[in-house]
């Protein structure tokens, strides 16, 4: 499906549509968290969502990924074989085989274990060997372990994470702790890459290593989708942005165009744009 969008001199283009999100919803008892959310996200592109604090951006990841089940609204994934999929209701780990990973706003690592064993646990949902191929170790479950090594060892390397094969997870820097936890999102294979604050804590250096990583996943042909307060991140990244407030969205579009929203600037100051000029 083709989506279309203005472009910054004003003229169209059509762009493949990934991921629609069309009224979601979601209650918790008498509090609406998030309220009719609508968005399109295009393949190949890098999109923001942002917000004050409390604003419901990781709610949304929540839903989009199986965490929590909406209370309404549908999340419509088209995959790569241009097959159309409801996620609702879908668990975790069903949401990851069809091509969403994510990361955490706090770093979820299996600390005591190495970093290429923290990898190939990603791979986990693409595995066809099952429990008798892993008791029997056949000649097929054998290949797949080499393969999944392989393939482990290019994804650290391509993350910068390649020197640290064999340090336990714990022993990383915080910086390639975050990268670590991207290494293994992309060891499931993803069609959308979600990033929940991935520059929380980080200095000024390792802020800019982690925009070239970004940059260079998504030049790979990776879609992302990242929630993040940096706001030099935000806009130094972003293709595209949602901006969220209470639940709600209250403005989309090109970078330059949400940094001079009223709307934008009311929810993150809490005053009109005439009153901070």
């Amino acid at each position: 499906m083709k989506i279309w969008a203005k472009t910054l001199s004003g003229k169209k283009s059509n762009m493949e549509l990934l991921l629609e999100i069309n009224s979601l919803t979601m209650d918790f008892g008498g509090i609406r968290a998030l309220d009719h959310l609508d968005m399109q996200i295009a393949k190949g592109k890098i999109v923001a969502l942002i917000g004050p604090n409390g604003a419901g951006k990781t709610t949304f990841f929540n839903c989009l990924t199986g965490i929590y089940t909406p209370s309404g609204g549908e999340l419509i994934l088209h995959t790569r074989d241009q097959v159309v999929q409801k996620l609702n209701g879908l668990k975790p780990n069903q949401v990851t085989k069809r091509g969403l990973a994510r990361t955490f706003q706090n770093i979820r690592l299996f600390p005591s274990m190495t970093v290429l064993e923290n990898v190939m646990i990603g791979h986990h949902c693409r595995t066809k060997a099952g429990v008798l191929g892993a008791v029997f170790r056949g000649k097929k479950t054998r290949y797949e372990e080499a393969r999944i090594i392989n393939q482990s060892y290019e994804i650290l390397e391509n993350v910068g994470l390649s020197s640290f094969v064999n340090e336990f997870a714990k022993n990383l820097p915080y910086g390639a702790q975050r990268r670590l936890e991207i290494a293994r999102a992309l060891a499931t294979d993803p069609q959308l890459l979600l990033l929940d604050e991935p520059a929380a804590g980080m200095n000024p250096q390792e802020t800019d290593e982690l925009n070239e990583l970004i940059l260079k996943i998504r030049d790979q042909g990776l879609s992302i989708m990242l929630i993040e307060h940096d706001m030099r991140l935000v806009m130094s990244l972003s293709e595209y942005i949602f901006v969220m407030d209470y639940g709600k969205k209250i403005a989309e579009g090109a970078p330059e165009k949400i940094q001079n929203n009223p709307a934008v600037i009311k929810a993150y100051l809490g005053e009109d744009i005439e009153d901070v000029t």
